[in-house]
């Protein structure tokens, strides 16, 4: 008679995934269990130089020395033959970029887990971090999602949520969710390895969806609310980041606060406390920290400073562009 299948014993992994929410996760499971191979993103150009720059997943795996492929489309046959060489028992998907179709998803015993940065079905998408502080929710979390070949469509395993906090950027948020997501993981896993623990439907009725961002997205529409204006800052920093236009000049926005005043027209420049601030749909952008094109970023009051006309300008609105 065969012996019973050790569920709690050391599994073999493939772990899929690329930017920083991601590298908690690969460094638990690299202690719990024995990670055989990485997917991540190409190598892709980034920051001011437009260095190729590989993703923070590949640094990571280099240091746990753990072989990685670097696939332009997974589903390219030689991707799918490199993942099944390495006869995993369970794929971990944390951020990886791109939907697994069910020839890859078949191909471990377990299927695939994902690692997901919302509370499903809430957020579904690349980008449930930005969209969570972008749309004022009070808390987010992370869903543990056993996967299928759609969209975040998968059961769940587990929840844990979080608050979002006041001063929350896109940034900070992600490297909390991270830490809880690669806490979850490891918590979830043997249930699920064991057969004990089943994955849940999602409520279809209830899925809202983050798309892929693009850097236009970060440009600044005056005819919304300052309350909008501040979250999408927070939620955009660093990536796609957030700005404004006047004069034919781009000016990045770093940080910025409200006041309800509500005088000032849509897109006219004005100083608060010595700091510029943009009339908006409601109240007044204060603009904290800016970053002008070329130069080094200033606080609001040292840009207006060396900046004085910008007082009087009136910045361009996005609705202008429409």
């Amino acid at each position: 008679m065969a012996p019973a299948p050790c569920y709690h014993c050391v599994m073999r992994v493939v772990f899929m995934g690329s930017p920083a929410f991601a590298v908690p996760v690969l460094q638990a499971l690299a202690q719990a269990h024995q990670v055989v191979g990485v997917v991540t993103q190409p190598d892709r150009p980034a920051g001011r130089g437009r260095a190729v720059t590989p993703p923070p997943v590949k640094e990571a795996a280099g240091v746990l020395r753990i072989p990685v492929i670097q696939p332009e489309r997974l589903r390219a046959p030689e991707a799918t033959h490199s993942v099944a060489e390495w006869t995993p028992d369970v794929i971990i998907v944390a951020a990886y970029g791109q939907i697994l179709r069910n020839d890859i998803l078949s191909l471990p015993r377990h299927g695939g887990v994902n690692v997901h940065a919302s509370l499903l079905p809430r957020w579904r998408g690349a980008a449930p971090i930005q969209a969570a502080l972008r749309a004022g929710d009070l808390e987010t979390g992370i869903t543990i999602m056993k996967m299928d070949a759609g969209m975040d469509t998968g059961g769940i395993l587990a929840q844990a949520s979080l608050p979002i906090e006041p001063d929350d950027t896109g940034a900070s948020l992600t490297r909390r969710l991270a830490l809880l997501g690669a806490s979850l993981l490891l918590d979830t896993l043997p249930g699920y390895l064991s057969g004990d623990l089943f994955p849940a439907a999602q409520d279809e009725t209830r899925a809202t969806m983050a798309p892929l961002l693009k850097k236009e997205d970060g440009r600044l529409d005056f005819a919304l609310s300052a309350r909008e204006l501040e979250r999408q800052i927070r939620a955009y920093n660093p990536w796609p980041g957030t700005f404004l236009e006047w004069d034919g000049r781009r000016l990045a926005i770093l940080s910025a606060n409200v006041s309800d005043a509500s005088e000032v027209a849509m897109g006219a420049v004005t100083q608060l406390g010595g700091y510029p601030a943009v009339g908006t749909g409601q109240g007044l952008l204060i603009l904290k920290r800016v970053h002008p094109a070329g130069r080094q970023p200033v606080s609001g009051d040292a840009f207006l400073r060396g900046t004085p006309a910008f007082a009087n300008v009136r910045v361009t609105l996005k609705a202008d562009d429409r």
